[in-house]
């Protein structure tokens, strides 16, 4: 964990009040998703079987809210994001989608899953990604302005070319940059100020839901809390909701007011950030918080450490019933049986009948 983010370093004032208000409309609805991706080979370059990235996915963002989807690397998390902004249908050949994702846009609710490319265009303005890489996302060839202009070019056709001028201003003001590095292309900017203009490019169109995919991973650390801060700020200013992925919990537990613990292609728990890192239930999340470097040796938490037997299962040839079975501590016989479903247990969710 970085040691780097500390709460002495986080703004986390009224966000959390603001989440707890709004957490009874959802914006966002993820139903039993379940992606899978297609494996080719042979002479005659046929399909050989399939990765279940994401094997039956539910969970329920609210206006206003940061929920944190965090893991292990590559357990699903980020291919979440991806099919919600639908990056996968259009990148990978062949991929498999299922289940229902619903976006709440005023009196409607769309299911976005069924929408064809054109149908969706209308709700690309309102659901906007903030992605891993600051670099490799921003279009080299491209200045400054021209990158965070042309969501407005395509989404906003009513506005002048002064007014979207105006607005690159207005929106490199807002992330922290001066409206004078329009100019300037992304090889000129640092990580921390390449990662803003990503942010202000995000915010281009208004939009009411951000996918936010690990935006701090590749940051320096003394520059990770300045990037969350400006995240924190922007989402009380303009109300927005985020899907926060990363898998550094130190990060998500400053930004999140819910938490939702990922373990190969599925959730095994889901609760409050308090709860998640101070009361962990499913076995997993406790192997997860104990892993969590801590300066004092002799503290508690420290002590009363939950190691994991074996390597992590491929997601080629997952463990029959709960996939973390073969390496729980606790795994009983049936639990080979079939994937448990969350229940509520102790005023949270957990994919364990046993923790």
């Amino acid at each position: 964990m970085n040691a780097g983010l500390t709460s002495e370093s986080m703004t986390t004032g009224s966000v959390p009040q603001m989440q707890t208000k709004a957490m009874q409309r959802p914006i966002l609805e993820v139903r039993d998703l379940k992606v899978y991706f297609p494996i080719f080979g042979g002479i005659f370059y046929r399909k050989r079987g399939e990765v279940k990235a994401v094997d039956g996915v539910s969970f329920t963002l609210y206006e206003g809210e940061v929920l944190g989807l965090v893991g292990e690397s590559g357990c699903g998390k980020s291919t979440i994001g991806k099919a919600i902004i639908q990056l996968l249908q259009a990148t990978v050949p062949g991929v498999k989608l299922e289940g229902e994702i619903v976006f709440h846009h005023g009196d409607k609710a769309v299911a976005l899953l069924s929408l064809t490319p054109s149908q969706m265009l209308p709700y690309r303005s309102q659901i906007q990604m903030i992605f891993q890489d600051p670099y490799s996302s921003l279009n080299p060839r491209l200045t400054v302005g021209q990158i965070i202009e042309e969501p407005l070019a395509i989404h906003c056709r009513q506005l002048s070319a002064s007014q979207r001028t105006d607005m690159v201003a207005q929106l490199l003001n807002t992330v922290g940059l001066g409206g004078e590095q329009r100019n300037r292309y992304p090889h000129e900017f640092s990580g921390g100020q390449r990662q803003r203009i990503g942010i202000a490019r995000a915010l281009a169109t208004k939009p009411r839901l951000v996918i936010a995919d690990e935006p701090v991973s590749a940051l320096d650390v003394s520059i990770q809390a300045q990037v969350i801060n400006l995240m924190q700020d922007l989402q009380e200013k303009f109300g927005l909701s985020y899907v926060f992925i990363a898998h550094d919990l130190s990060v998500v537990k400053h930004i999140s007011a819910r938490i939702a613990v990922m373990y190969l292609g599925n959730i095994v728990e889901v609760g409050t950030s308090h709860q998640i890192y101070y009361e962990p239930v499913h076995p997993y999340t406790r192997a997860l918080l104990s892993a969590v470097p801590m300066p004092d040796p002799k503290h508690k938490k420290f002590k009363d450490r939950t190691l994991l037997r074996g390597e992590i299962p491929s997601p080629l040839a997952k463990p029959s019933g709960c996939p973390f079975r073969t390496r729980c501590p606790i795994a009983q016989p049936d639990c080979a049986v079939k994937i448990p479903p969350l229940i509520e247990k102790k005023e949270r969710s957990v994919a364990c009948p046993y923790a």
